[in-house]
């Protein structure tokens, strides 16, 4: 078994300046004449990019763009608008990670909620809403899923946990979302024009490399799945660059360490058991078929929307937020007008400066 001295340097070398002004050369090498449009379509990617500054690395006329990889900011109002109306039921508790809480809705956030008396508990695991639930019979306790394939799984056991121990005061609101619909939606944008994608590393451990075959074999997009380090960022550049250069369009992996082709059966299976795919609303993106997950007939008893079916407010999108250009990779952040003068951290105007993975929080820490 490795020691803890072995692991530290094993992780230096993701960090390891040299190699990295290696791979840089790399990039400048193969990069095409005119530059290129790549998209990160991962959140913690998003972050890592900034904090590295790797951005300023990149060669003239390449663009690193930021896309809807955050699942809190691709949230549509109307879903926060539900959650919001399911908080003010009587008797429901909603159990939440805390970004969700300070999102604003249409008129109304969860946070806003809470002072005002609603019942908010933040949570680390859909098995603490359970625990939360058994705890307190008296009360509806409601699970707000949100996330890609990464966290869907954890939902779906959490759902057939609760179905094992008979818990009647136990649901949730799903608006899981899959990464594959919303990729196609932007290579298939002809106001993006994209030329290759940085592919989420957590969703691939879960999903393995099969579903995102489309983007080459049907569109000519490469794609590079790729680690949060930010040698294991440059590494996945410098394999897309090497792809263009070559003229060839192939899914690779740059993060083997975390990812099998295949992913997780089991993970996926697990999903699937629990959850069918349908259309879903995403901010920016709009309605896109089979992108989200909802309850299979057999566990409709666990959907929380028609359990208590809430009155919700007419949806009103925020007043010159541009989040939705900003996941689509139309705009950098710094181009809102909003940007740093009416929208901060401290009093957002949209998802994308709340959450800890949003392109605006991190553009707003780190540029």
């Amino acid at each position: 078994m490795a020691s803890s001295n072995d692991l530290v340097a094993e992780l230096a070398k993701f960090k390891d300046p040299n190699l990295a002004r290696d791979l840089v050369h790399a990039i400048e090498r193969f990069s095409p004449e005119g530059g290129a449009t790549l998209m990160e379509v991962c959140g913690t990617h998003t972050v890592s990019i900034a904090r590295a500054g790797i951005r300023d690395l990149m060669p003239v006329g390449t663009r690193l763009a930021s896309g809807p990889g955050c699942p809190v900011c691709v949230t549509c109002n109307r879903d926060i608008d539900t959650v919001i109306a399911l908080a003010r039921v009587p008797g429901v508790t909603i159990a939440t990670f805390g970004d969700m809480t300070r999102v604003p809705g249409s008129t109304s956030s969860l946070l806003a909620e809470q002072a005002a008396g609603r019942d908010i508990q933040i949570v680390y695991s859909p098995l603490d809403a359970i625990a939360l639930a058994q705890s307190n019979p008296d009360k509806q306790v409601v699970f707000v899923g949100v996330g890609f394939e990464t966290t869907t799984p954890l939902v779906a056991r959490a759902v057939k946990r609760a179905a094992d121990l008979g818990l009647s005061n136990f649901s949730i609101f799903a608006a899981h979302k899959n990464m594959p619909g919303a990729l196609e939606a932007i290579v298939a944008d002809p106001k993006l024009e994209i030329d290759a994608l940085i592919l989420p590393g957590h969703v691939s451990t879960i999903i393995g490399v099969e579903p995102y075959k489309f983007l080459a074999q049907r569109y000519g997009i490469p794609g590079v799945i790729t680690g949060f380090e930010p040698v294991d960022v440059l590494q996945g550049i410098a394999m897309i660059m090497r792809q263009l250069h070559e003229g060839r369009a192939d899914i690779e992996i740059a993060y083997a360490r975390g990812v099998m082709p295949e992913g997780n059966p089991n993970a996926v299976a697990a999903i699937d058991e629990v959850f069918e795919t349908c259309t879903a609303t995403w901010r920016g993106l709009g309605d896109i078929p089979g992108s989200g997950y909802r309850l299979r007939d057999e566990y409709a008893s666990f959907d929380a929307v028609r359990r208590f079916q809430p009155d919700v407010e007419p949806t009103v999108e925020p007043k010159g937020c541009r989040c939705g250009d900003v996941l689509r990779g139309i705009m950098a952040p710094s181009d809102c007008p909003l940007f740093r003068k009416v929208c901060t951290p401290e009093n957002p105007i949209g998802p994308c400066m709340v959450s800890s993975e949003g392109s605006c929080a991190a553009y707003y820490r780190y540029y």
